[in-house]
């Protein structure tokens, strides 16, 4: 009995002890021993094997051409204003748009832009999976990988053994270890007066749990640009794809995070982490007051000593293509703005959460039996509001540099459509505008209000 017992004690000590002396040590003082950068360079030549071996035998079963992936849709669309496109329409009739007339081939501009949206409708696909260029030997986004050789069915298997049965259990013993001692830490801290060492033991607990969660994930991550990096009073806003992004941007600082208090596993976090760090919890009745939350942020950031607070100001994940509308009520606070850009490698794992798919378990387990993390962040020069500008167009602003930092797609649609109806504004929106383009913006009366009023109803039907 007592040798039977012996094994499996002795393996538990080894793999703690690998674990600690060679994962946690070196993560809680931020270094890293160069394993997990040869693990991804490993990756990286057998991904890239995978897809030759994939193509090579997608050509011998036939003549076709192998597709290339559209990286932006089915439809290209040319991104011109509806002034330009409804004055190529109008060129076959050699009326221009300057002459302020009602032209029923304006009517074609409105069917065009419903058939496009109906066959490659822009907001909803930000909202599933990346589609990739190369097979990750994970899931199937592209319809070219079907094709699957012996050899490759063998490291799919070699590859299942080893996510689910090495990395997995490795990876979900430094998530519990990180988050216990998280909420350990920061509650022994939370009874030391408030002065600069417990600010420093604070920020010091934070940065180990981090980065303790991210060696949980396999987290590879490359920051450019350290000099732009948000500073204390200040507000930091970045896209947002995933969860994680959180422990990504907490791996190389401290952040004051906002959100709503749960219950739960969840509440005695955030309970444990607002005892040592002045994070701003809101309760589920005070979210739906813009002004209480707004006084309050305000109040974080007048206090310079505070750390930045961390806000995804699009309110919902993106699937790592694009960048969404920004929410202006990050932007009327005051104070400076620090841009972050994040970027995933899909070709190790799809970082993006679709919520109305899995729920944050399943999620979760994905992420540990994918193959790694692998992200680059960029710390923007930091932004002010310039005189005359208002909210909206300061966030739009900030908004195009982040997505031009990233590589991402900048579009202007709200990211909350994808569980709401289109608002009533925004079709007025298009009804105005059209409206003011035929009509002119001088010089109306009242017979061409009443024109104004025709052509709106006939927008609003087609």
């Amino acid at each position: 009995m007592e040798n039977s017992l012996r094994q499996p004690v002795v393996l538990l000590q080894v793999w703690f002890s690998v674990m600690i002396g060679f994962i946690m040590i070196p993560a809680m003082f931020g270094l890293s021993l160069g394993v997990t950068s040869v693990y991804i360079q490993i990756l990286v030549k057998i991904l890239e094997w995978a897809t030759l071996r994939i193509e090579r035998g997608h050509r011998e079963r036939s003549t076709l051409p192998v597709p290339a992936p559209l990286p932006f849709g089915l439809i290209q669309r040319e991104g011109g204003s509806m002034e330009q496109e409804m004055g190529e329409l109008r060129r076959y009739r050699t009326q221009s748009i300057s002459r302020g007339e009602f032209a029923l081939s304006d009517s074609f501009y409105f069917y065009i832009k419903g058939l496009e949206s109906i066959v490659d409708d822009q907001v909803t696909q930000r909202f599933s999976s990346e589609e990739l260029v190369s097979w990750n030997l994970l899931t199937r986004t592209n319809h070219n990988f079907h094709y699957i050789s012996l050899r490759l069915t063998i490291i799919w298997g070699l590859g299942v053994i080893i996510r689910y049965c090495v990395l997995f259990p490795l990876r979900i013993t430094l998530a519990i270890i990180g988050l216990t001692w998280l909420v350990i830490g920061t509650t022994l801290v939370g009874f030391l007066p408030n002065n600069r060492l417990k600010n420093w033991l604070s920020e010091l607990v934070h940065l180990m749990c981090y980065r303790i969660c991210a060696r949980g994930l396999s987290a590879t991550i490359q920051y450019h640009n350290k000099e732009n990096k948000p500073q204390k009073g200040g507000i930091c806003v970045a896209n947002h794809t995933s969860p994680i992004d959180i422990v990504i941007l907490a791996n190389d600082g401290c952040y004051a995070m906002v959100g709503q208090s749960h219950g739960g596993l969840m509440g005695v976090i955030q309970r444990s982490m607002v005892r040592s760090c002045p994070h701003v919890w809101f309760e589920r009745s005070e979210m739906r007051d813009r002004n209480a939350v707004t006084s309050r942020l305000r109040a974080h950031v007048a206090a310079k000593t505070n750390l930045p607070i961390l806000i995804f100001p699009e309110g919902t994940c993106i699937n790592n293509t694009s960048v969404m509308m920004f929410k202006k009520g990050s932007f009327e606070i005051g104070g400076t703005i620090y841009p972050v850009a994040i970027k995933y490698d899909p070709r190790f794992g799809d970082a993006f959460w679709n919520s109305a798919k899995y729920n944050m378990v399943n999620y979760l387990l994905r992420m540990m039996t994918s193959w790694a993390i692998v992200v680059n962040v960029w710390y923007l020069p930091p932004m002010t509001r310039r005189e005359g500008e208002d909210a909206a167009q300061f966030a739009n602003r900030v908004k195009s540099a982040i997505a031009h930092q990233g590589g991402l797609l900048d579009m202007a649609w709200d990211g909350s459509l994808k569980r709401a109806k289109v608002k009533e504004e925004f079709k007025e929106q298009q009804q105005k505008m059209y409206s003011s383009m035929v009509m002119g913006k001088k010089g109306r009366n009242s017979q061409e209000h009443l024109f104004c009023i025709h052509h709106s109803c006939v927008v609003n039907r087609v």
